[in-house]
């Protein structure tokens, strides 16, 4: 029960009890143990996670699976933003689907609230690493929604692609795979960037946004969606 852990704990219980939706996996109880000075959040139980199903030989998703499960996911999100809040690492993991096919959002871990104007900076260490968005990895500190909507568009490529798309091993790596596909900011961008990392990260050479290229074979709907979400 160090101080560090119990104010993320209590950021994290603050945030659950503020959400309630059907996409969005919901706070039963608290478990306090006084021999182990540990604290223990109850949930409901869910059998799978996206990523496992996902790694699972057998288990091919249909176009209709994958609609149902994005619209889940956005609509748990939509919730989460209208309420102030940013999830802040949406990945196959932490989202959990129970044997009906109903998609919840867990693992508010790493959440934070936000306002539209706030001046507060926020840390860009956040999101696992194949689904951080790059102005997380250039080292933004003021962003919104859109964080969640990039990891969410990474998402629905997996759903299709039956594997991640972008499984960078650093964060440079990682950048160069997003510029690789969708485009690398204009030499304009790079002179009037502010942003901590701009200058390191910088390709040498320019390169083309080709998402639709990439994924030709996607469902139209698909790639109408991932021009929005992966920009």
């Amino acid at each position: 029960m160090d101080p560090e852990s119990v104010c993320f704990m209590a950021r994290e219980i603050i945030i659950l009890c503020r959400l309630d939706h059907p996409n969005v996996m919901k706070l039963e109880g608290l478990i306090t143990s006084r021999a182990s000075g540990s604290l223990y959040l109850i949930f409901e139980y869910m059998k799978h996670d996206l990523e496992g199903l996902l790694a699972a030989p057998e288990v091919k998703f249909t176009e209709a699976q994958i609609k149902c499960y994005m619209q889940q996911l956005l609509r748990g999100l939509n919730h989460c933003h209208s309420h102030g809040v940013l999830h802040r690492d949406i990945k196959g993991s932490n989202l959990l689907i129970d044997c009906n096919g109903n998609l919840k959002i867990g693992d508010f871990g790493l959440a934070t609230f936000f306002h539209p104007n706030q001046k507060q900076p926020l840390t860009s260490r956040v999101v696992t690493l194949w689904y951080r968005p790059p102005e997380l990895l250039l080292g933004s500190a003021n962003y919104g929604v859109a964080v969640d909507l990039w990891s969410s568009g990474c998402i629905l490529t997996e759903l299709f692609a039956g594997k991640p798309i972008m499984p960078g091993r650093t964060e440079v790596e990682q950048l160069h795979k997003i510029f690789k596909l969708c485009g690398s900011p204009s030499e304009e961008y790079w002179k009037q960037s502010k942003l901590p990392h701009a200058t390191i990260f910088k390709p040498q050479h320019p390169c083309k946004h080709c998402v639709i290229e990439t994924f030709k074979d996607f469902p139209a709907s698909a790639l109408v969606l991932l021009e929005v979400l992966l920009p």
